[in-house]
Parts: C-alpha cells; sequence; structure tokens
C-alpha cells in the first residue's frame, strides 16, 4: 500500500509537459518528434507527464492557455505555468527549453 501512495506522489509531483498541436499539421508531427528524441537522448522519458492537446477538439483548454499559435510547449508544475514554447524550431531549442527540468 504504501509502495502506492508513494507512487502516486511522484507522479503528481512530476512537472506536466503539454503540447497544444493540430492532428493535421506537419510541424506540429516533426515537433512531436523533437521531443520524443530529446527526452530519449537525455533518457529523460519518466521527468515529465506528457499531454498532447489537439486544439480543434479542446477549444477550451485553448482559450485557458491563452495559445495564440500552434504548435506551442508548456511545463506546468503544480497549478501554475512554469516555462512556455512558442513554434519551437527544433531538438536544440526543445532541449534548452526542458534544460531546467532533464537531469
Amino acid at each position: 500500500m504504501a509502495q502506492a501512495v508513494e507512487a502516486v506522489t511522484e507522479q503528481a509531483d512530476r512537472p506536466r509537459l503539454v503540447f497544444f498541436l493540430s492532428a493535421k499539421s506537419g510541424r506540429c508531427r516533426r515537433v512531436e518528434s523533437f521531443i520524443a528524441q530529446v527526452l530519449q537522448r537525455r533518457r529523460n522519458h519518466e521527468t515529465f507527464a506528457l499531454y498532447r492537446v489537439d486544439a480543434e477538439e479542446r477549444p477550451d483548454l485553448v482559450r485557458r492557455f491563452r495559445v495564440t499559435t500552434i504548435p506551442t510547449l508548456f511545463v506546468v508544475q503544480g497549478r501554475r505555468i512554469a516555462a512556455r514554447l512558442e513554434v519551437p524550431g527544433g531538438c536544440r531549442q526543445i532541449e534548452e527549453f526542458l534544460t531546467p527540468w532533464l537531469n
């Protein structure tokens, strides 16, 4: 039982990487690939809880996060937006953006 509580607490403490995308966008697919590469290269698959948000399916979240361009990345810690990156250009830019949370 203690392990289950510890796992839930650990998961809740992880920052959330929120990725606003459009399923129709080639740029969004490239950015998703860049994110995977950065996390794999740094062996940080478990660092973030990753949430993919299709902007067309969730306009409520687009408004709530004040997303003005797709793709956009957010790091959310607790109930606060810790960082925001609009239209990431590549692996290097995403890695620099995520560096404070990567091991």
